[in-house]
């Protein structure tokens, strides 16, 4: 688990922790994934129960790393790699959502650094890829930060509000880890 302490705009410092999402996680999932800013920001349908968030997740422990943002005890954001199959074991496809509450105080960088160090430090994954709406404005620079780069866009990439919507695809590549000789 790692904390981080952010400021909430308040008297004192919060302290966002980061663990592994865990099956006993996925009403607080559930409710995320339903919430309107999470709904319109991510690829996600919504309004999937937890029973089929558990599920999904299941299926998604055997090829990744998921991860939770804690913070007074609940949970305020989600991120995940999907590590890919053998050919391409060198990457991954990032999800990531935060609470509708929780925008902009920090949640999503600090998922996006936890998943990155583990990325980096204990995958080895060379590339980490994306897609994100092309009007998420805050996304898209939430990934730049983080040396994201677009690579493609896509247009009419996925049905949102009734309506066709684009996509940007970005991706994190970095060098293979270095030898350390004993």
């Amino acid at each position: 688990m790692k904390a981080e302490r952010l400021p909430d705009g308040g008297a004192h410092d919060k302290c966002i922790m980061v663990r592994a999402l865990e099956s006993s996680d996925m009403d607080a999932f559930a409710e995320i994934m339903s919430l309107p800013r999470v709904r319109r920001g991510t690829l996600s349908v919504g309004y999937r129960s937890p029973e089929q968030l558990a599920a999904w997740y299941e299926r998604r422990l055997k090829s990744g790393v998921n991860v939770c943002a804690v913070l007074d005890g609940c949970v305020v954001g989600h991120a995940g790699l999907e590590v890919h199959r053998p050919s391409r074991a060198h990457c991954a496809h990032l999800g990531l959502a935060v609470h509708d509450a929780y925008h902009r105080r920090g949640v999503g960088s600090t998922l996006l650094q936890a998943l990155i160090d583990c990325a980096d430090g204990s995958l080895g994954l060379r590339r980490i890829d994306l897609t994100v709406f092309s009007d998420n404005a805050p996304a898209i620079a939430l990934y730049r930060k983080f040396g994201f780069v677009e690579e493609g866009f896509s247009r009419a990439f996925a049905i949102r509000d009734g309506v066709l919507a684009d996509v940007l695809h970005m991706a994190r590549l970095v060098d293979a880890p270095s030898l350390q000789t004993i």
